[in-house]
């Protein structure tokens, strides 16, 4: 068991806080919780039908009866509150049984003034005969009377495991308590009307003065991190005249240096009339010294009603399988009326606009469009002007679920254009909304009163109940123009074998080299020697402050990014929630490790790690003085510090 060094934020030079960690000296400073057992020393082959093949000394841990039962340590002297500590073993597993067994580490936290605690600490699955590593790190916020390292407790791995204490309250409140409200079980409420949906009682969060106030309960130690975990819950509101408001199930997580995080797993239209599931996903990045879990969300006065709680490892999303798609119609556009000879018809307005048709457009197929289709009859030349637009999302629709397959991949195409009026560029872009998920169709930034192709292309691998597609985009009062717009299924591999075909005509085009001040007579005992060092491009993507906490994500992110935007950090509700009231703590962790993570990529090529400062669409004017003093010295002292480029850019012009 190592500490981390808190100066240097490393694990070297640490020293193991554990006594006899290698059993050189058998079993001094270790404890057998009811259980036998005795050291095999190096190179001592079989003995009692047990052999793990070791180059090292390893203890065997007999008659075990119970999965508690392991190893133990106590290590009270050796350890401190703010330190991380990581925990690594090897372990194996011996006996009749061939299956996978789960071998964990345990923290036993004990008190003499309140119930023992056990803090969780890694586990790992292994095969009999095989040796697999144990990792895993803690922290403690307070020092127990006494803390012992429980090794190794041996287990057939479960994935089932409900993390949850007292799920259905068939042990009353034990374990649960009011977020800052009062909670109460019951059999039944509203004369009868209001009964579990199942076991036998519900649970009550009253008294709610906040919409943050709740049931909760603390789940620390039984939550590790970057592992997926699925809560499920039936729940319900009543009282206060209310008749539907939105559950949230949120983590609150406290970290090792006493930051807090609040976590969004879940949240649900919840009614008065009937139990409704809450159901959703987290992932802890870092590590934690304590853990939340508790429900929110209605308004004040009005009860949380919850039924069961579950919170379980969530298991890894099954793929799809592709249907065997046969007699596909490659080319068809399912667009109903897109020549617009019957004006109007099979069309919408989405939103508070107008649609009337119109004549001037272009007649000849967008580019991307004719590379797909081929020879092709030439468009109407109508377009429909989409006028009175009170939103960005006002503009023509059309619904498309009866003539879509899943799986198809669908190419989009169509000519648009801007009426006069607008303030700088507008972004244009066919959308199409399958049930609650919005799919990008194609995207165009309009800055003239030109008419612009606008492509793209999606899939779709669930069976949505409705699938509408609609062009948007401009502020509201400026007109929009379509026409032509096409969605047509194109054949999946001579897509990308034609993508391919485009993208190498960039990559391998020829290069003409010149040279000058060369004598013509020696051009034939001349050698030029070109050699690639780059055959990449930038890309990016959006993180946050937590991401970085976990190292699998960290180790992604250098491996395949070259940027990275900062996600909310920087933006002013998050740097001064309240005026005066700064906080850059965050934004200086993301800022600081964009600055030492310049990683090596291939024996001759460095990435530079570059950061997009977003602020979205608050304009800088609303920090106060302070606030935007504070945000320039950081971004100096950041920019002073690399040295590789660091851009800085805004979505919006500074006002």
């Amino acid at each position: 068991i190592m500490a981390e060094r808190i100066s240097s934020g490393s694990w070297s030079n640490a020293s193991n806080i554990l006594m006899n960690h290698d059993f050189s000296d058998g079993l001094n400073y270790w404890y057998l919780n009811c259980c036998n057992g005795h050291v095999i020393s190096t190179g001592a082959g079989d003995q009692g039908g047990i052999s793990m093949g070791s180059d090292q000394n390893y203890a065997v841990i007999t008659k075990r009866n119970e999965c508690w039962q392991g190893l133990e340590q106590d290590v009270t002297d050796r350890i401190s509150i703010g330190s991380t500590y990581r925990v690594s073993a090897f372990v194996g597993v011996s006996g009749p049984s061939q299956e996978s067994a789960e071998v964990k580490a345990t923290l036993k936290l004990e008190y003499d003034d309140s119930a023992t605690q056990y803090l969780f600490i890694g586990r790992t699955s292994v095969i009999k005969g095989s040796w697999e590593k144990l990792e895993g790190t803690f922290s403690l916020s307070t020092i127990p009377n006494r803390a012992k390292v429980t090794s190794t407790e041996g287990c057939i791995s479960t994935e089932d495991e409900n993390i949850i204490i007292n799920p259905q309250f068939e042990d009353g409140l034990n374990n649960w308590s009011g977020r800052a409200c009062k909670i109460a079980l019951n059999g039944s409420m509203a004369d009868g009307k209001i009964v579990p949906k199942s076991g036998a009682v519900f649970a009550c969060a009253a008294e709610r003065t906040q919409a943050w106030n709740g049931i909760q309960q603390e789940i620390t130690g039984r939550v590790k991190r970057k592992l997926a975990y699925e809560l499920t819950a039936l729940v319900r509101i009543y009282g206060n005249n209310v008749t539907s408001a939105d559950i949230r199930a949120t983590l609150w997580v406290q970290t090792p240096d006493l930051r807090e995080q609040y976590i969004g797993i879940a949240n649900v239209q919840a009614t008065e009339t009937d139990w409704v599931t809450l159901q959703g996903k987290f992932l802890l990045n870092g590590s934690s010294s304590k853990v939340v879990l508790y429900l929110e969300g209605p308004p004040p006065g009005t009860n949380i009603l919850v039924n069961t709680l579950v919170v379980k490892h969530a298991a890894k999303a099954i793929p799809s399988t592709p249907l065997d798609i046969k007699n596909a119609a490659f080319g068809v556009n399912i667009i109903a009326n897109s020549n617009l000879s019957d004006d109007t018809k099979g069309w919408f307005p989405l939103g508070n606009c107008t649609l009337t048709v119109k004549t001037g457009s272009p007649h000849i197929i967008p580019p991307m469009a004719r590379d797909s289709l081929g020879p092709h009859e030439l468009l109407s030349g109508r377009y429909i002007l989409v006028t009175n637009r009170t939103q960005t999302w006002n503009g023509p629709a059309q619904v498309i679920t009866e003539k879509l397959k899943l799986f198809l991949t669908y190419q989009v195409s169509a000519w648009v254009r801007i009426g006069s009026g607008s303030n700088g560029p507008q972004n244009v872009n066919v959308a199409i909304g399958a049930d609650n998920q919005w799919i990008n169709g194609g995207q165009t930034e309009i800055s003239d009163d030109r008419w612009h192709e606008i492509g793209g292309s999606f899939r779709i691998e669930k069976q949505p109940s409705k699938v509408m597609v609609y062009i948007q985009g401009p502020a509201s009062g400026v007109d929009l123009m379509v026409s032509g717009l096409q969605i047509f299924a194109v054949d999946r591999r001579a897509r990308f074998r034609y993508l391919k075909m485009q993208t190498d005509k960039i990559r391998k085009r020829d290069v003409v080299l010149k040279f000058s001040g060369l004598d013509s007579n020696s051009y034939l005992n001349t050698t030029v020697q070109v050699r690639q060092t780059q055959n990449d491009f930038p890309i990016g993507t959006c993180i946050s402050r937590s991401n970085i906490d976990n190292e699998d994500f960290v180790n992604f992110l250098v491996k395949h990014f070259n940027w990275a935007v900062f996600g909310n950090e920087l933006k002013w509700y998050w740097t001064e929630p309240q005026q005066g009231n700064l906080n850059y703590k965050d934004a200086d962790d993301l800022g600081f490790y964009g600055t030492y993570n310049v990683e090596v990529v291939t024996p001759s090529k460095k990435i530079a790690k570059t950061f997009v400062l977003d602020k979205g669409d608050s304009p800088m004017v609303a920090l106060s003085q302070s606030g935007i003093t504070m945000t320039k010295m950081r971004l100096s002292i950041i920019k002073n510090m690399c040295s590789h480029p660091l851009i800085l850019h805004s979505t919006n012009q500074d006002k």
